[in-house]
């Protein structure tokens, strides 16, 4: 098993980027173009807690190494279900993944979560915490050697793709200020 882990420091609210997350394969993240689909499941507010929990099928095309379409056959195009829990009282996203595609071969287990950085905040200048872990384990039987090489190109491709998942969301956190912004402007001009 290798783990990857992250964290980040977003110079954006929690409201804001709790907002943006729904957005963060939009058109204005151009980071992410192996995004081929986000579809919604199931979405629904617990009554007591008021955590609304989300339910999402993500569908990529994300190629693997040439040796590991060789050795193992496959496509392009994979799928990952999340789990998703916002609780406005608590101020905390918690995103798990895990996925579909080549599950027998490959685990890869993901939780993300932000919520408000207090260390790093003032009045008027509000952070969120962004904190990201993976556990990915091949599930090979007993060929120690490949499950080794596989899990060492699913780790650094994961690395990759974090790296450039946090510059797009930025990319969304920007539009999404500035596109709030103008119509907070609007409605207190009286614009429409």
């Amino acid at each position: 098993m290798k783990v990857f882990s992250s964290e980040y420091t977003f110079d954006y609210s929690w409201e804001e980027v709790s907002t943006a997350n729904w957005r963060k394969y939009c058109p204005w993240n151009d980071k992410s173009p192996h995004v081929l689909s986000v579809d919604t499941l199931s979405r629904e507010v617990d009554p007591v807690t008021g955590i609304l929990r989300t339910e999402r099928l993500i569908t990529c095309n994300q190629s693997a190494p040439a040796w590991v379409v060789s050795l193992l056959g496959g496509s392009n195009t994979s799928h990952v279900y999340e789990t998703s829990y916002v609780s406005p009282s608590e101020k905390r996203v918690t995103m798990c993944s895990t996925n579909l595609t080549w599950s027998n071969i490959l685990s890869v287990r993901e939780t993300v979560t932000y919520q408000p950085d207090l260390t790093a905040s003032s009045p008027g200048h509000e952070r969120t915490q962004f904190t990201q872990d993976a556990k990915i384990t091949a599930l090979c039987g007993g060929w120690q050697k490949i499950r080794t090489k596989i899990e060492e190109a699913s780790i650094e491709r994961f690395s990759e793709n974090a790296r450039r998942g946090r510059e797009g969301f930025e990319a969304v956190l920007e539009m999404s200020r500035r596109v709030f912004g103008e119509e907070k402007e609007r409605e207190r001009t009286g614009m429409q």
